[in-house]
């Protein structure tokens, strides 16, 4: 399969992530990264989308969480030691369109995700959030436009047990590094990073092989052999 230029198809973000939330899937581009050699490119699968038909795509701000110490937390709770969601305000403030706010680092104690939050990041046009972790205020989110990728729903807060630490900082979740920047696209298959280096490659790969697969899918609705399929396309 020939690489092809990114202009033949987009010449920017948004028309890339228009073309992807049309045609593309987390499956087509993990298998293009598998064929590229990057065979570490998927998130967790315990990292689902709060709905099964939400779709994510769009590039990762990493913000890195860690758990308050016993100690901490209970001087907080004793109105001894305040605690602190400066950072974790300023992430929010500062996500521009196409932004994924992805959150590691902390245990999976609490919640690291909230209706409020959703509601700052969705007026600011981000992509979505990706948690390496759970998220709650699951009823008033479920329905909503905005997609939210967790571990699942967990109603205990952060503000007493974790506080944001560092934010647009290179980060890791499970053997999957994750750049700042770095194209993350994700549904109910999983959550793929595409490493920067690659991404024209990978996405202009990508369309090819969705668009070729919907022609193999008509030949085999018609009757085609799965063996004449693979010996004409390659496709399996």
């Amino acid at each position: 399969m020939n690489y092809i230029p990114k202009s033949r198809y987009w010449k920017d973000d948004r028309e890339l992530f228009q073309i992807a939330r049309q045609e593309l899937y987390s499956a087509v581009v993990g298998d293009i990264l598998d064929e590229l050699g990057y065979i570490d490119q998927f998130l967790s699968p315990d990292i689902k989308p709060i709905r099964v038909d939400m779709f994510l795509i769009g590039r990762a701000m990493p913000v890195l969480e860690l758990d308050y110490t016993e100690e901490e937390t209970q001087n907080i709770v004793a109105g001894e030691l305040p605690g602190s969601s400066a950072l974790m305000l300023r992430a929010l403030d500062e996500l521009q369109e196409f932004d994924i706010y992805v959150c590691s680092g902390s245990s999976t104690n609490y919640a690291l995700w909230g209706e409020l939050m959703t509601t700052r990041a969705h007026s600011l046009k981000s992509s979505g959030v990706v948690l390496d972790g759970y998220t709650r205020d699951i009823k008033s989110t479920i329905d909503g436009p905005f997609p939210i990728f967790s571990r699942g729903s967990y109603a205990r807060d952060q503000s007493i047990r974790g506080r944001v630490v560092d934010v647009r900082v290179d980060t890791i979740i499970g053997n999957t590094p994750i750049e700042v920047g770095s194209i993350m696209i994700g549904d109910l298959d999983g959550v793929c990073v595409v490493p920067r280096e690659v991404e024209q490659e990978v996405f202009s790969r990508s369309i090819e092989k969705s668009r070729a697969e919907k022609t193999v899918k008509m030949d085999l609705e018609n009757g085609m052999t799965a063996t004449d399929a693979f010996a004409k396309y390659g496709l399996f």
